[in-house]
């Protein structure tokens, strides 16, 4: 079909198929790709897996695996109806996981190919959770079955039990994924009741889940089953693929059966009875061959056995007669058998009709979208849709109609957005010319000529031709050319996009909502709509620029189609949006839709390098490069550190290759140099080690305390033999007291695991302080999620140790760094009370009154909490950000100037006393105007004794810089406020940070590292060699399973992030590329070794003699941080001096 009768289609919603195709890495997607576009007369049939029309990029063709992912529409016949199908082609690498979520946003339906040799991989399971969490459909499909038979050797019934047990254990993982997620679902609409009684319940109560109404929800429509519909046999290399219909209705005919009845009982434990000719129950007990292994995997066993293993002739030709084939004489003359091979099936069991048949008929089309995954979609932030503006709440229906009417508002989400060579654009390519202009150019073409014999016939001397005369014949005129050459060259970005309500045309003009709109402020009119040109020149607090639609496509893979319009349902894409689109946006004809949900992502990236261009000059082509590569990846980071340096943050090894690739070759057009990898480290603290480094009981006595980093000995020495530190502001206002304490690893995994989480409630919190309450409202969802974190923390925090940790929830004061951390600022001053973090859940802690110096003092909180944040983002051994360590403010002191007022004495805050837990601007006023009323603010303190003391601290100690006219004179008002913002709020900063700090040296200190979770699949002669490249590197087995059926062992392994790179590479060397692992982010772990260590014991001065020369590693990570960053290193520069000797030469 053309571009036109594929326009016509897309205006059938119920006929629209918007799929992807998802698999774990050499699955076979591509191959599968390819067969079915062939299907489309696209491409050759025999080109079909080697062609790899989807790979549009020239290092996927070198590499052979998918890094983008691309779209093209297909067209298919069932039934007599005409059915759109457009098919979104997904890479299957780890590192180009953020492509696979890109894709599956926009799709209705999803085709998830396994390798039945390798099985279930680690992708595979993501893939499918991706789907799951997406709200798309699956239909499975098992490729490769022809290396069952000429691979591993396998006879039809041991293949039938390996298709089984592959089958089984992908509906384990959809009904755990189903499982916890109806428990989820239970748990958000039980409500709180249960909740409410955790300190009466006991932890290690187990709880009864047998009512949360499992056992009576029909779950059957999700699991995968032959005989259902939902799954395809298939080799794609080959070409052929079936499912169980197409053998029910052969063998329906032969057997005179009904063929619902065949479709019902050829996947199972069934039977032929040869005498009763009844299908029977019970094949496997009775030793009987089951009906898929005698009707369908025997005869495809027969024919490789004819065709590729014996080369018989004689019974290729009555396989191809009985089966009533047509097959080209060219093609059975072949010398290779796979083309005969290919040649039968081709005919016998096309793989075309049969996916393309399945996807029609199973996967929904974009009428069918639930209600579920469209309040997904439109409630971000762990909002609900009740909650939302009544406008917002209309536009529900237009998404499950799918309007596509004029007075329907039109929504779009676009995933990505992709770079496009300007001169492949359709406009500015050659196009065949029509009849009337190629009858006006030859009408040009004569009166040139007869101009040219005119001239000649009046002897004219001009050497010069007229404009006219001269013109060059282009296939069009310079409108469509661009002109000029230059206005073809370099890229432009193509929104890929997905309509969901409305038609879109070229000329509309639409809003771009960004991720933090807000509908209700918009609609309210404080959510102003800028009209700026780029997205880079919009204003932090703006949320809605305004686009103009220039261009619609047709993807076509490498190619595009323009389009006239395009209504709801269809994927699609968009010209027009580079200055208007970062990575993702939502764009819509109202303000009141709101922003999309972010999409699901299972890779982070974590790889860095710095970079720079050769030639110092070209730093602007860089600048400008890396904002096209960051808008062009959805996955890549662009940062710019307080050095200077510019970072490129991707997801591994590969992407981080393509990436460079993409800047010097597309985006920046200069040569570079690329840094080190940079690979990021965590700080934290642990209890004291109970065993050295050779495994003796350690003795106190006998060792000797470490000297630290930028301390002298004797700080180190007298801060070490207590556990907290105390420090005073410069000016001697105020003192503080601060204790670090080591976080239980459960509790900062789960912190680490849930920021996202903890940024909602630090926000809501925010809200509750300073906003009205309407402006955010949690939804019973994120409501009950949060409630559940409390209570696991709360569980976690119980289960380390009681007493220590004894009300620990109620007294976090925030979290760090950057408000969202694994790490947790208490207020512990005894009987001091504050806001609850967790108010927003209605947790409420009492008040007490405050006294007047101290609601001065509520105004400096927000100092407090910010020097804490920044003694969590750079620790002080390399400056790397803090985890899993509590810091506890356990006192706080105000004394007054000695030389502003003799009377003042110290004033120490007790239970009477209430500072703010966040940042208080809105009680600015209400302080200030105590200070006006009063020049000397009075607070009564009760002592230990008892005995009551008076104290006052004078405004002027607390402002030294400022003095009243006289004793009456109260400071003004603007007085106050500056020094609320003034010294000694960056004062007691600063001694926050240096306490939190110093406190955090007290312990034994420590770094963590990233670690990949590493999974390789390789056979039983290459373990020896694998096992020794991942103990060179740190690395450690964590289980090895040999996959039952085959040769190949499933080895899963954790290695350092550090120790990664080249990794890959080695291990294909050394394993002959037997071996091909698998990198995924997985986990931060501690690096067991002290970066200060030096042997003290006798033991270990013993053991590794007093310069301890072996390599001590964290020490190793310390130093190479420290040197990156330019910090000061101690280490010896000169471990061996030799006096140098010059010796003469022999004349």
């Amino acid at each position: 079909m053309g571009g036109l009768d594929l326009a016509a289609l897309q205006e059938k919603p119920a006929n629209i198929r918007n799929i992807c195709i998802l698999a774990h890495v050499d699955h076979g997607k591509t191959t599968l790709a390819d067969t079915l576009i062939a299907s489309n007369g696209i491409i050759s049939r025999r080109l079909a897996g080697k062609v790899r029309y989807m790979d549009s990029r020239k290092d996927e063709q070198e590499r052979g695996i998918t890094m983008k992912s691309s779209a093209i529409s297909l067209t298919f016949n069932k039934d007599s109806s005409d059915y759109l199908i457009n098919l979104i082609d997904s890479p299957g690498h780890v590192d180009f996981s953020s492509e696979v979520s890109t894709a599956v946003r926009l799709c209705d339906g999803a085709i998830v190919v396994i390798d039945v040799v390798e099985g279930i991989c680690s992708q595979t399971k993501v893939v499918l959770q991706q789907a799951w969490v997406e709200n798309i459909r699956p239909v499975l499909l098992l490729n490769k079955i022809d290396r069952l038979i000429l691979e591993m050797k396998m006879s039809p019934c041991e293949a039938y039990t390996h298709l089984q047990r592959i089958l089984e254990e992908v509906n384990a993982i959809t009904g755990e994924l189903f499982t916890s997620d109806m428990m989820e679902q239970w748990a958000c609409t039980s409500g709180n009741d249960e909740r409410q009684h955790d300190a009466e319940v006991q932890i290690d109560q187990v709880f009864d889940w047998s009512n949360t109404g499992l056992n009576d929800i029909d779950d059957s429509h999700l699991y995968f089953s032959p005989d259902q519909g939902n799954v395809i046999f298939a080799s794609a290399i080959n070409g052929w693929g079936f499912g169980i219909k197409h053998f029910a209705r052969i063998y329906a005919k032969k057997l005179g059966m009904k063929e619902a009845v065949l479709q019902k009982t050829l996947w199972g434990d069934f039977y032929l009875n040869a005498k009763t000719k009844r299908i029977c129950k019970n094949a496997q007990n009775k030793g009987k061959k089951s009906l898929f292994v005698q009707f369908v995997l025997e005869n495809i066993w027969a024919v490789h056995d004819a065709v590729v293993t014996k080369k018989d002739k004689e019974m290729t030709a009555k396989i191809v007669k009985s089966l009533c084939l047509e097959v080209p004489a060219r093609d059975m003359r072949h010398a290779d058998p796979h083309v005969q091979l290919r040649a039968i099936f081709d005919q016998w069991l096309p793989l075309s009709p049969a996916v393309l048949g399945m996807v029609c008929e199973k996967l929904p089309s974009p009428l069918d979208i639930g209600e579920r995954r469209v309040e997904k979609l439109m409630c971000s932030h762990g909002q609900s849709l009740d909650t939302m503006p009544e406008a917002t709440q209309k536009l529900k229906q237009d998404f499950l109609q799918c309007s596509a009417g004029d007075a329907a508002p039109v929504i779009v989400y676009v995933s990505k957005m992709v770079s496009v060579e300007r001169k492949c654009l359709p406009e500015f390519k050659q196009r065949s010319l029509t009849q009337e202009e190629l009858s006006l150019r030859r009408e040009l073409a004569r009166e040139r000529h007869a101009e040219r014999l005119r001239m000649q016939n009046q002897d004219e001397t001009t050497d010069v031709l007229p404009e006219s005369i001269g013109s060059p014949l282009y296939n069009g005129d310079t409108s469509e050319t661009g002109g000029k050459s230059e206005a073809t060259d370099g890229n432009v970005f193509i929104a890929f996009a997905r309509i969901f309500s409305g038609t879109l045309r070229p000329g509309q003009e639409l809003y771009v909502l960004g991720p933090k709109h807000n509908p209700r402020k918009a609609l309210e009119g404080t959510e102003v709509v800028e009209a700026a040109s780029d997205v880079y020149s919009l204003e932090s607090n703006k949320h809605i620029t305004v686009c103009t639609i220039q261009q619609l496509y047709l993807m076509m893979g490498k190619e595009l189609e323009s389009l006239n319009e395009v209504p709801a349902g269809n994927v699609i894409g968009i010209a027009g949006l580079g200055n208007h689109v970062l990575k993702s946006a939502t764009i819509s004809s109202t303000i009141a839709c709101p922003a999309f949900t972010d999409m699901y992502m299972t890779a982070a990236p974590i790889v860095r390098v710095a970079l720079e261009p050769k030639h110092s000059s070209q730093m602007s082509q860089l600048v400008q490069g890396m904002k096209l590569l960051n808008q062009a990846d959805p996955c890549v980071q662009i940062l710019v550190q307080e050095t200077g340096e510019h970072i490129l943050v991707t997801a591994g090894e590969v992407h981080l290759k393509r990436c460079l690739d993409d800047l010097e070759e597309r985006y920046a057009k200069i040569s570079l140099d690329v840094s080190a990898p940079i690979v990021p480290f965590r700080e934290t603290i642990i209890p004291p080690p109970q065993l050295d480094v050779v495994n003796e009981l350690v003795d106190n006595t006998s060792k000797q305390p470490v000297v630290r980093l930028n301390y002298s000995e004797e700080e180190s020495q007298a801060e070490q033999k207590q556990e907290w530190v105390e420090m005073k502001t410069r000016n001697g206002i105020c003192t503080i007291r601060i204790r670090a304490i080591p976080l239980p690893e459960n509790v900062t995994k789960l912190l680490d695991d849930n920021a996202d989480l903890v940024k909602t409630l630090v926000k809501c919190s925010n809200f509750k302080q300073g906003e009205r309450k309407d402006s955010f409202e949690l939804s019973t969802d994120m409501r009950s999620q949060l409630q559940e974190l409390k209570h696991k923390l709360e569980h976690f925090f119980a289960e380390n140790d009681s007493e220590k940790w004894e009300g620990v929830v109620d007294q976090i004061w925030a979290f760090g760094p950057k408000g969202n951390g694994p790490n947790i600022f208490l207020n512990r001053i005894p009987g001091f009370s504050h806001p609850s973090v967790w108010q927003c859940l209605g947790s409420t802690v009492s008040q007490s009154a405050q006294s007047a110096e101290f609601r001065l003092l509520k105004v400096h909180c927000s100092s407090m909490v910010n020097g804490f944040q920044l003694a969590t983002l750079a620790g002080p051994l390399c400056e790397e950000p803090m985890m899993g360590v509590c810091f506890a403010l356990e006192s706080c002191k105000l004394q007054a100037d000695s030389s502003q007022s003799s009377s003042t004495t110290d004033c120490k805050v007790t239970a009477d006393d209430v500072i703010c837990p966040v940042s208080c601007g809105d009680e600015i006023t209400e302080t200030c105007a105590t200070v006006q009323d009063s020049n000397v603010l009075t607070a009564d303190k009760k002592s230990s004794s008892n005995s009551a003391t008076s104290c006052t601290v004078t405004v002027a100690a607390l402002m030294p810089d400022t003095q009243p006219n006289s004793e009456h004179e109260a400071p003004s008002l603007v007085q106050v406020k500056q020094q609320i913002f003034g010294p000694f709020s960056g004062q007691l900063m600063s001694i926050v940070k240096e306490s939190c700090r110093r406190a955090f040296q007290c312990h034994p200190q420590r770094l963590k590292t990233a670690m990949y979770s590493c999974v390789i699949l390789t056979t039983a002669e290459v373990l020896g060699r694998l096992y020794g490249v991942l103990s060179k590197r740190h690395g450690r087995i964590i289980s090895e399973e040999m996959k039952e059926g085959s040769q190949m062992f499933d080895i899963t392994a954790v290695l350092p992030v550090a120790e990664s790179f080249g990794f890959a590479e080695e291990i294909r060397k050394k394993t002959s590329g037997l071996a091909m692992p698998q990198l995924v982010y997985s986990h931060w772990e501690v690096v067991d070794m002290d970066p200060f260590w030096v042997p003290t014991t006798d033991e270990e001065l013993l053991h590794y003699g007093e310069k301890a020369d072996s390599e001590n590693q964290a020490r190793k990570y310390m130093n190479s941080i420290r040197r990156r960053k330019g910090l000061k290193i101690q280490e010896k520069i000169i471990e061996h001096g030799e006096k140098q000797r010059t010796l003469g030469r022999n004349k």
